[in-house]
């Protein structure tokens, strides 16, 4: 299949792209990244802890991701999992996560930044973006914690962002599509707005249609068996959740996902003693078993203008 996406303009976040819809994809690992340009993916977020909504990736893998995949890749800064409220010495960290990552290739930039009472910091922001420069920047999620969207938007264009990810401030982008078309409308070309969260081949057409938005965002994770042959029956469920051998539920196609539902589930089994689910197999962290055959299929559907 060959890859079809759009973006208006052009510039490292849009090379050799054609008409269509662009695919993001979010992945963790080497072979997450090379699955997806494989099934089809457009651009590449690359990031760690997607269990934590995705943290900054380390140096080492964004140099052999770029060694494998020829589609763009943008990193994600963020020094920590929780909230978007950074503190001066962790605006110095992101800084110098930016520079690592433009000096090992990085295509773009993904990043936000809020203020305590829900709007856009636009100091921190500002100082970030001036390291980014010239590469491309998406501002993340965090948008979706904001306490006025429309005005949050006029704010990343004011400053410069390229790309906002949102959910519509919602749990998921379809439960949010009212809004994501409601801010692809304001922007009018001035900033992609890019859905993201819960999208799946499901409801992957309903939401482009409904939103107008040029651009989507999607893990497209399931889970695998783990490889490993042995491990410690011992150990607590809570314990094991902390090992990379343990991933989301199957089909979980939650845009740098959080991970909440198998947390949760951990959580209620560590509390309640019984064992979690599919106790014979542990399962991997990462997105490496992400299906390059499911997105094809899914995203050729779409172009198709079948049912997907």
């Amino acid at each position: 299949m060959g890859r079809r996406d759009r973006k208006p303009g052009s510039g490292p976040g849009n090379a050799g792209m054609g008409d269509g819809f662009l695919m993001e994809v979010c992945v963790d690992s080497v072979e997450s990244a090379v699955n997806a340009e494989r099934g089809g993916a457009g651009r590449i977020e690359l990031c760690a802890g997607l269990m934590e909504g995705g943290t900054t990736p380390s140096m080492g893998l964004l140099q052999v991701v770029k060694q494998c995949v020829r589609v763009p890749v943008f990193v994600m800064i963020r020094p920590r999992g929780g909230d978007f409220l950074y503190s001066d010495r962790e605006l110095e960290v992101m800084k110098a996560d930016i520079r690592l990552a433009k000096l090992h290739g990085a295509d773009g930039l993904v990043f936000g930044a809020l203020t305590e009472d829900g709007h856009i910091n636009t100091e921190l922001c500002t100082a970030l973006l001036a390291v980014c420069r010239p590469l491309p920047v998406t501002f993340h999620r965090a948008f979706d914690m904001v306490h006025d969207p429309l005005v949050a938007l006029e704010t990343l264009v004011s400053l410069g962002f390229e790309r906002v990810l949102t959910s519509g401030c919602d749990s998921s982008a379809l439960e949010g599509l009212p809004l994501i078309k409601r801010l692809t409308e304001q922007a009018k070309g001035r900033i992609v707005v890019v859905p993201g969260g819960g999208i799946t081949e499901r409801n992957l057409q309903r939401i482009l249609e409904g939103s107008g938005a040029p651009e989507f965002h999607c893990s497209a994770r399931s889970a695998r068996d783990s490889g490993m042959k042995f491990s410690h029956s011992g150990l607590t469920p809570l314990q094991r959740a902390k090992s990379r051998e343990l991933s989301a539920p199957q089909r979980l196609g939650h845009a740098c996902a959080t991970g909440g539902v198998l947390w949760l589930h951990l959580l209620e089994c560590f509390l309640t003693g019984c064992a979690p689910a599919r106790p014979a197999a542990l399962l991997r962290t990462d997105c490496a078993c992400l299906d390059p055959s499911g997105l094809s299929l899914a995203f050729g559907s779409l172009a198709a203008s079948s049912h997907v």
